[in-house]
């Protein structure tokens, strides 16, 4: 019995990623604009980029690329010397961020699985960032684990996440969060859902963020756009 639920969540994850796969590659004209243009993003994707604390001539790793958004600002920390590598398992949303990024010849864009990304054991890697993409894991407390082992002591983990407002003004913010999180939620057709899925991620983010603190020595925790958008930089030990 307890194989085959071992067989049905692996079943259902595999599910799941294909669902989320052919949603973002469909939307991914319309999660490009979002990406780049919503108020206060580009300021958050600065941030997340200066919480890596990244040296010329590191490597830096994006789990969740999307549409590369992120990419020229990790570049512009490591300068033309440092690597910066992209991974996403999505087709048409990785070409965008190839198009992007295709006059950098230190900026790499890979197909693959953020929680079994393609890179050896021994990946001098310094550093990783992940937005908006553990809200979207079977497992987020896991993948944060197996991050700060690719990175080690002394290497940073970044992660940044949308979920619910703790701020005074969270009761109007927080509606509009749950509405956006259903709308994107794939298959969008839905009508009713077994659980809310706002209430979901909001579970996903707690868990990975805290797994974060506890692996790391030093930690910096900021909030930004109306208290929706969470942002926290850990330093390994």
């Amino acid at each position: 019995m307890a194989d085959l639920r071992s067989k049905l969540r692996t079943l259902r994850a595999e599910t799941d990623a294909e669902s989320a796969r052919e949603f973002y590659g469909r939307w991914a004209d319309l999660y490009d604009l979002v990406a780049r243009r919503t108020p206060g993003i580009p300021k958050l994707r600065r941030r997340g980029a200066a919480a890596c604390r990244l040296e010329p001539g590191d490597t830096v790793v994006e789990m969740g690329c999307g549409t590369g958004a992120n990419l020229p600002y990790l570049r512009e920390r490591v300068g033309p010397e440092g690597t910066v590598v992209g991974i996403d398992f999505t087709g048409p949303v990785l070409e965008r961020a190839r198009e992007l990024t295709a006059e950098y010849d230190n900026v790499h864009v890979v197909r693959g699985d953020a929680t079994q990304p393609p890179l050896a054991a021994d990946s001098d890697v310094d550093a990783v960032l992940a937005t908006f993409v553990v809200g979207m894991l079977a497992d987020p407390a896991g993948a944060v684990d197996d991050w700060c082992d690719l990175v080690g002591p002394g290497g940073h983990v970044v992660l940044a996440n949308a979920a619910s407002s703790r701020e005074w003004y969270a009761p109007a913010v927080n509606a509009v969060f749950r509405a956006i999180v259903v709308l994107s939620t794939p298959p969008t057709t839905k009508l009713r859902y077994e659980d809310d899925p706002h209430r979901r991620l909001d579970e996903k983010i707690r868990a990975a963020h805290a797994r974060l603190r506890e692996r790391s020595t030093a930690v910096a925790d900021e909030r930004h756009v109306f208290g929706v958008v969470r942002l926290t930089g850990g330093e390994l030990e």
